[in-house]
């Protein structure tokens, strides 16, 4: 037995338990809360499309909420507690909105707030008070997430028995074979019918998989389907709130596959009518699930209401496993199990149900024209089956409408995917029309909106499905409208008079299930497994013991300690060295672009925004650039090496995204310009050397004078061709060196002996910070965060005022320019140290007006300071705030600067 705890009571549960199987095994039924009306509700699925049985797990910086009680399997000492309610679940206050509901109808807060602006700032508090639904932890995720990269020949996606044939078929065919399926075992619909093919043909199965050279990946969700047949997957190593085993929580995974077979099912539909949503109320499906799988049968008295055949395979689990089946309501005049031995209803449609203390008590349905009347503690609906699409269409595939099943099927596909078993082909139903009053009749069982809902909304104009989305929250919830989708669209083509396929649809965006933002953030343990890009000088690095930090894909040096030292106190030695003497680090992940052809300064021209063409030959500059909106996405540094020969550099992060633009815009926007646009990022290595003595260390390496600030000059150093850029990231004198990868190695071992004889240092990417913070140098992700425009990070003056650049348009937005838009300030500690990625606050209690983006500590003066954004903060230089971080339980009082910290004149990086 596994013990665990709902709502601070101890329970036990059964090994291979979810914690909705756990909890209905203890009969717990209701679970919480609705989130408009505070509507009591229970577990209605065995899946990830479950609306109502959200629940925080976990405790402290592990606590999850809006976790899926039907997703996370029990583990000892599980914590799980409802949310949306108060003081308990059983007595929730918030239940007396359900009372005002003729107030609260669809759009309430578009029409009944409206009035002077001081009231709606009242009522907005309460608004946004009572809205979500669990609370986000204050402490810090001490788990760790990982990335990892995989190319295979075939994606499987879904393990029931047409992806397991697929797979099987595939690996034993030769090809690399990837099977994903987001339960923790395999069988999706043969877990809940094993009479069909049982558990000995799924082992076989999965055994010539892994034989055949396939890998099975469970508790893996395919998330997203991006271009170029790119699937990104999301695997959970550990339960929500679970300490790792392994350190590692979860894993995204990003799966370039040859062909993507998917075979991810379909979902089952609920029934509208009166007071669907009571606790009791669950698709037929998960209940056959639950008594199949996990040995529960959550009621005594049962009545299940169905326009398939399939209903009554759960009627058949149910009899098995000694249940009372009161009746089978069957919307079908002539059904096909009729003989099933059941006590069975033709014409037979659900029209209330009522209950008490949180319970199903009776059933009520039309039958034949008459209504009738059972008692129920338990009641299985199954409205048909919409198949899961939601990968297909993000792929670009089109769908097209199969009337039997009342259903979109995928049809074609701009990319190599293709649609198998129950997605594809799912089963016939008979169309149901909703026969209940619509107002207590709940489509979107999270989010409470009802089909009287579809109706105001249609009624007020809201005509457009994607109108209508947004105008009542329809499929905004959580489960993003998996349950709620194909009710309302029947419901608005009812009213637009016309068949389902014209009504529209909304669009499929990834995730498919939400995903833990850590894991979109980036790596925060180093996977043996993950895909790795090695630098040209990878090997000199690692013979020094460094302490290696992920960037992307790259690994790169964070700093060099010596001996016993610390992170901090490494990082300090370097970037003193640097600022007293000399310092070397790897730059060669920047990304580097050479662009040549006679109209290459033309295309610069649109690409950047400054000014290209006017560069000398042998000179360069600062540059940025903007998105089509006016944002800026990027910056780096532009060289003009010949006549018509340029180098662009970027950011490392942005390295990718900067190769699709130029692409782009070369190939799209600029066909007719005679430009050539190569990637040369892996083609050369750099290496920069920074400091006062600098200069002097490269002149002995060159043999003559170096170039100075922003020039370029072809040099040779043993015996090996370079470029030497001029640049400065330090606020140093300092050089950047580009040599062919191959030869870097030679130039490297050159550099760092020069620079050691001179009593210099190596320094790695933590010194780099320090130092490019106390300059107030910019970087993509920390002050370039794709919110901020030039004027926000004063580089408006930079700016080609001829315009033509990509983004000029959309800079010219008045609202880009106005006040009130968060601008790039420095930040001093009065007292504490400077939490990164703090709030900055004027007075405790207050609404945050900005937030730290990068903080360090000064190099040689000492102190904290900080790069930070803030609401109009040019013009607020000298006044003091707190930088507050909830999460780490830390802040500091801070006052308003420049972004400059050291030589604010510029004079230590010039000749």
């Amino acid at each position: 037995m596994i013990n665990f705890s709902f709502d601070g009571k101890a329970y036990t549960a059964q090994e291979g338990d979810t914690l909705a199987a756990a909890l209905l095994r203890n009969g717990i039924g209701l679970v919480g809360r609705s989130f408009k009306y505070h509507r009591p509700r229970g577990i209605m699925t065995a899946g990830v499309e479950e609306p109502n049985a959200l629940v925080t797990v976990g405790e402290g910086g592990r606590a999850e909420p809006n976790t899926r009680a039907t997703d996370v399997f029990v583990y000892e000492g599980l914590v799980a507690r409802s949310q949306n309610r108060w003081p308990n679940l059983n007595f929730d206050l918030g239940a007396l909105f359900s009372l005002a509901s003729p107030m609260l109808p669809a759009g309430f807060y578009y029409k009944t707030f409206f009035g002077s602006a001081k009231r709606w700032m009242l009522y907005e508090y309460f608004i946004r008070k009572a809205a979500g639904l669990g609370n986000a932890p204050t402490q810090g995720d001490p788990d760790r997430f990982s990335h990892r990269a995989a190319f295979c020949d075939v994606l499987v996606v879904g393990a029931g028995p047409a992806g397991l044939q697929a797979a099987v078929d595939a690996a034993e065919a030769g090809k690399r074979v990837i099977l994903v399926e987001q339960d923790n075992i395999l069988g999706a619909s043969l877990i809940r019918d094993p009479q069909e093919l049982n558990a000995v043909w799924i082992s076989a199965t999965a055994a010539r998989i892994r034989a055949a050279g396939g890998r099975i990946l469970t508790r893996t969700t395919a998330s997203g389907y991006w271009e170029h047949d790119l699937v990104t997957l999301t695997q959970r190593l550990s339960e929500p709130g679970q300490i790792p085993v392994n350190g590692v929580a979860q894993r995204l995974w990003h799966v370039r596959a040859g062909q993507v077979i998917l075979a991810n099912g379909s979902i089952e539909r609920p029934m509208a009518f009166a007071h669907n949503d009571r606790p009791g109320i669950m698709l037929s499906q998960a209940l056959r699930s639950y008594v199949r799988r996990f040995g529960v049968v959550p009621g005594k008295r049962l009545v299940i209401a169905t326009n398939n055949d399939d209903a009554y395979k759960t009627a058949q689990a149910l009899k098995d496993a000694g249940a009372q089946i009161v009746a089978i309501l069957d919307a079908r005049p002539a059904p096909a199990g009729a003989n099933s031995g059941h006590r069975v209803y033709n014409d037979a449609v659900p029209l209330s149900t009522k209950g008490a203390r949180h319970c199903l008590k009776s059933v009520s349905a039309l039958v034949d024209g008459k209504e009738m009347d059972w008692d129920a503690d338990l009641l299985a609906v199954s409205g048909g089956f919409t198949p899961v699409v939601h990968l297909h269409m993000q792929a670009g595939g089109t769908l097209d409408w199969n009337e039997d099943a009342q259903a979109f099927i995928p049809a074609s596909s701009r990319q190599n995917v293709t649609t198998i078993g129950g997605a594809a082909e799912p089963q016939p139903i008979f169309k149901m029309v909703p026969v209940s009053k619509p107002k207590k009749s709940f489509i979107d069982f999270q989010n409470d909106v009802t089909l009287a809902d579809v109706d105001l909304a249609w009624a007020e104009g809201y005509r457009s499905v994607e109108h209508l989305k947004r105008y009542t929250t329809l499929g905004m919830a959580t489960d993003q409208g998996k349950l709620s989708n194909m009710a309302a669209l029947g419901r608005l083509a009812e009213k637009q008079g016309v068949a389902i396929p014209e009504a529209g649809l909304t669009t499929f965006r990834p995730p498919y299930t939400p995903v833990t933002m850590g894991l979109i953030a980036g790596a925060g343990a180093k996977d043996a497994g993950a895909h790795v890009r090695r630098l040209a000088l990878y090997d000199l690095h690692a013979a020094k013991n460094p302490i290696w930090q992920p960037l992307g894909y790259w690994f790169r040096p964070r700093a060099y300690p010596n001996g016993d030292e610390t992170l901090a106190q490494a990082a300090l030695r370097e970037a003193k060295a640097v600022r007293n003497n000399v310092g070397m680090t790897d730059v060669s992940t920047l990304a580097k672009f050479e662009v040549s052809g006679p109209d290459a300064a033309a295309f610069l021209e649109i690409i950047c925004a400054t000014t290209v063409g006017k560069l000398a030959v042998g000179r360069g500059r600062y540059t940025f650039m903007l998105r089509e909106d006016g944002f800026v996405f990027d910056d780096g540094t532009v060289w003009r090496l010949d006549e018509n020969r340029y180098l662009l550099t970027s950011s490392t992060g942005g390295a990718d995204r900067m190769a699709t633009h130029i692409s782009y815009v070369r190939q799209y926007l600029c066909p007719h310009l005679r430009v050539s646009a190569v990637n040369v990022q892996e083609h050369y290595a750099g290496i920069a050397i920074a400091g006062p003595t600098a200069k002097a260390v490269l002149a002995t390496l060159i043999g003559e004078e170096p170039p100075r600030h922003m020039s370029t000059v072809p040099a040779v150093i043993a015996g090996v061709p370079v470029i030497i850029l001029a640049a400065s990231y330090s606020g140093e004198r300092a050089f950047e060196i580009y040599v062919t990868a191959s030869d870097a190695a030679t130039v490297w071992t050159a550099c760092e002996t020069q620079v050691m004889t001179v009593g210099g240092a190596l320094y790695g990417l933590e010194a780099m910070e320090f130092l490019r913070i106390e300059k107030g140098h910019l970087v993509v992700g920390g002050e370039v965060d794709g919110r901020m425009t030039p004027y926000d990070l004063a580089l408006d003056k930079m700016l080609n005022k001829a315009g033509g650049y990509i983004g000029a348009s959309g800079l010219a937005r008045p609202a880009l320019s106005e006040t009130g838009r968060r601008q790039l300030v420095g930040l001093e500690a009065i007292a504490g140290d400077i939490p990164e990625g703090s709030m900055l606050i004027p007075s405790e209690g207050a609404s945050p007006q900005g937030h730290v983006s990068a903080a360090a500590f000064r190099i040689i003066e000492g102190g904290s300071v900080a790069l930070g954004q803030l609401v109009d903060g040019f013009s607020r230089h000298g006044e003091v705030l707190i930088a507050s971080s909830p999460t780490r339980g830390q802040k500091a009082r801070v006052r308003v600067v420049a972004p400059h910290f050291y030589d604010t004149a510029g004079e230590r990086y010039r000749d």
